[in-house]
């Protein structure tokens, strides 16, 4: 489950092309960093932040790059996820590129909110014994640094609508269809 390893001042970054759009990976020797929807610029001012400079997988020479097999790990399991055939994630993940506020919310999500259900902002605000921060668990979930992973897509807003989310609405709707189809199909 999630850790916080001490910095390797270096990130590994990949494109994963999905059904939803391009993700932008990172991951470290050992944990996923980065699942998000966005540019390589987007991935180097977030790693950035942490104190993480981010490096492609060739650019790495003889020694080769850091966290390759945990992403791919992570591709395996994000294909895995949107075929289907997979509830949760087992890939070790990294929350330091997140505030402790948002570590705290974005690791209640499993837990709150299980495969093939929603629920609202407010409603985890609550789970969280913070129930009138509706708005700043928007904002955490908003800024997710491993969306899809850890599912921020589960939360929806109090008239049920899809808005907020990183991926947009339409990507939303499909993560929520997935899961519905398999708790439905008993997978």
């Amino acid at each position: 489950m999630p850790t916080t390893s001490p910095a390797t001042g270096v990130a590994t970054v990949a494109f994963h092309a999905t059904r939803l759009g391009s993700l932008v990976l990172a991951a470290t020797d050992d944990a996923l960093v980065l699942c998000c929807y966005g540019t390589a610029e987007t991935a180097a001012e977030r790693l950035g932040r942490a104190g993480l400079a981010p490096v492609e997988p060739g650019e790495a020479g003889e020694a080769g790059a850091p966290g390759l097999k945990v992403l791919d790990e992570a591709r395996a399991q994000i294909d895995e996820y949107l075929s289907g055939g997979r509830r949760e994630f087992t890939v070790p993940v990294d929350l330091r590129l997140a505030t402790p506020f948002s570590r705290r919310t974005n690791l209640a999500l499993a837990e709150f909110v299980p495969y093939g259900r929603t629920a609202t902002y407010g409603q985890l605000a609550e789970a969280l014994d913070r129930p009138r921060a509706a708005r700043a668990v928007g904002t955490a979930l908003g800024t997710n640094p491993l969306c899809v992973v850890l599912p921020c897509h589960r939360i929806i807003g109090s008239t049920g609508s899809f808005s907020g989310y990183a991926g947009g609405p339409e990507a939303k709707r499909d993560l929520l269809a997935l899961e519905a189809a398999g708790v439905a199909s008993g997978h």
